[in-house]
């Protein structure tokens, strides 16, 4: 179970003598081997604030994966694991850039952080008077307590993260069951330029939403989904993908999709994944100038290596059977493999020890099926990207 903060709490950790306690127990390892020690010599440095202070330090190391410079923030266990990355969280901002912004669910200011950055006029709200006081010391910008669904601005663009886990930490996946509900969000901003974070998991097919969505990923995992309506809004489906620095490309749902389906070529790559979620492998592939290898599987085809993407090289190929394979790893002296499935019900960690790998080369076999036909692709390890 993780710490429920109080707004006394927030008050300590704001304050100089909490900021030294905060440090003091950060000189501690924590470590799972020492950790009982270290939390007994907490409570003698800090007594009766310990808790507060273990989790500050605890989530701020966590953190290093969804903010810079996360030492000086202020979180809890549920705001962290709903925090959007850095770059992604900026990305989104951009399109608010120069606008009069409200964050209506703006927590513990992550996200809104990004947004002030960029804003010509940007307020933060929450009902949560705890993650109020949290952003109120992690943001420079005018915070309100205020229920989402009683709009308190008029005339700004809006931004909305709802909650999407329950009391019990599971996820929420209806876009009805979101704290607010998707639904209540779009009657109570009808009309006003709203985007609204979700997560990527969603059916977007099922999804009641005349705008545009989007679903972006960093460093290879979708991380979200952004539906965007008003005059935010393009074409129905965005896939990005991310860099550090920021957008390394993005394939949209205007685009053409006469990408044909072929024998396979030279060369196979395995669609990103927000490309695949949001349904836009086609597009994706005549960026390329790919093909599919089956209409109804997203690994595409081509015989030049395309620049910029993950891609494998085809050493060979043929129908797939398990003692066929085998064989063939056996064969070509491979002792590393990554094993990639599509369209197969198979397991790679089951399959993994029964290949009996040996020898000293590396390769990626690519399992699927054309038609009804299981096939493996045998290539050479990742050739990374051009």
């Amino acid at each position: 179970m993780s710490y429920e903060f109080t707004p006394a709490d927030v008050r300590f950790l704001r304050s100089a003598a909490g900021a030294g306690a905060v440090d003091a127990v950060d000189a501690l390892p924590l470590t799972r081997a020492g950790y009982l020690k270290d939390v007994a010599e907490a409570r003698r440095l800090v007594g009766d604030r310990a808790a507060p202070v273990l989790e500050t330090v605890l989530l701020r190391r966590r953190a290093v994966s969804k903010v810079d410079a996360p030492a000086r923030w202020l979180f809890t266990d549920a705001a962290l694991q709903q925090a959007t990355p850095t770059p992604v969280a900026t990305h989104r901002a951009a399109r608010f850039a120069g606008r009069d912004v409200h964050d209506v669910t703006c927590s513990v200011g992550v996200d809104l952080a990004a947004l002030a950055l960029v804003a010509d006029r940007c307020v933060g709200s929450d009902i949560d008077e705890v993650r109020l006081a949290m952003a109120a010391h992690n943001v420079s910008a005018p915070l309100v307590r205020a229920d989402a669904l009683r709009p308190v601005t008029r005339g700004t663009a809006v931004f909305v993260d709802p909650a999407r886990r329950d009391a019990a930490g599971r996820r929420r996946w209806h876009a009805a069951d979101f704290v607010p509900p998707l639904g209540a969000l779009a009657e109570a901003y009808r009309g006003r330029d709203l985007a609204v974070k979700c997560a990527p998991g969603m059916d977007f097919a099922e999804l009641p939403w005349d705008g545009e969505v989007e679903l972006v990923s960093l460093g290879g995992q979708v991380r979200e989904a952004c539906l965007w309506t008003g005059s935010f809004a393009g074409p129905a489906r965005r896939a990005t993908v991310l860099g550090p620095g920021g957008p390394k490309w993005t394939v949209t749902s205007d685009g053409p999709d006469d990408c044909p389906v072929r024998a396979v070529g030279e060369w196979l790559v395995d669609p990103d994944g927000a490309v695949v979620r949001a349904g836009l492998v086609r597009q994706y592939a005549v960026t390329l100038g790919f093909g599919q290898l089956d209409e109804r599987i997203a690994y595409l085809t081509g015989d030049e290596r395309p620049a910029g993407v993950r891609a494998f090289r085809v050493m060979e190929s043929g129908h797939y059977t398990e003692k066929s394979l085998r064989q063939t790893l056996r064969r070509r002296g491979v002792g590393r493999l990554e094993i990639l499935v599509r369209g197969l019900d198979i397991d790679p960690n089951t399959l993994r020890p029964r290949l009996k790998l040996s020898g000293r080369e590396s390769a990626t076999v690519v399992l699927t099926r054309v038609g009804r036909t299981p096939m493996a692709y045998v290539c050479e390890a990742s050739a990374g990207e051009a």
